[in-house]
């Protein structure tokens, strides 16, 4: 069902690509400084973090979770991929996308398990207003990791920039589930619903 959701999203969003810079600012990315991963195995410690991630008592305590969950997901655990992430980073800070998608590209050819590197291309194709390869990158994100609300709030911002709001407001509402605290999208799928549903008589 999920393959088959994104699979037409792919379609609808390829005849929407534009050679364009964007900025952007509204993808959740990682904050700069990450605490250390723990030890343990990553499923397990991301199990416990989402499930608190979801009863979390207020944002502060919500954003240091987050925080935890982005250290893992972008523990490289090899030094080649850190170096290349690295790189990438850099390309990207100095705004030579197409290094840094070359960069990633390798990333992603020698460890296609590794999700950051699918997520980081994804929003420089974003940037690009590149949608159709943007969203091919982050069916790659959600199959590997569904709970990925980095990944989801990116497809709903491909999603309305394509006009397609009722779907938008879908996936916000999924990434809500996941991370009820998340900045920005409460405020957003109000916006949407009032938009897509209209307001309560």
């Amino acid at each position: 069902m999920r393959a088959r959701f994104l699979v037409s999203l792919f379609v609808l969003a390829t005849a929407f690509a534009v050679p364009a810079a964007a900025a952007p600012s509204d993808w959740v990315t990682p904050p700069k400084k990450l605490p250390h991963v723990q030890h343990g195995g990553a499923t397990h410690n991301l199990d416990f973090l989402f499930g608190a991630l979801k009863v979390a008592p207020d944002d502060v305590t919500a954003k240091a979770i987050e925080g935890r969950i982005w250290a893992l997901w972008t523990a490289a655990r090899s030094d080649t991929t850190s170096l290349l992430m690295s790189r990438a980073q850099s390309a990207i800070e100095a705004n030579d996308l197409d290094l840094a998608v070359k960069l990633l590209d390798a990333v992603i050819k020698i460890k296609p398990k590794y999700i950051e590197a699918w997520n980081r291309r994804a929003t420089i194709y974003y940037t690009k207003k590149d949608y159709g390869r943007a969203l091919a990158d982050i069916g790659e994100v959600l199959r590997r990791e569904p709970r990925h609300f980095g990944a989801l709030s990116g497809l709903g911002l491909i999603m309305q920039e394509i006009g397609d709001d009722k779907q938008a407001l879908e996936v916000y509402r999924r990434t809500l589930a996941i991370y009820p605290r998340l900045p920005r999208i409460l405020d957003i799928v109000k916006t949407l619903q009032e938009k897509v549903e209209g307001r309560d008589i």
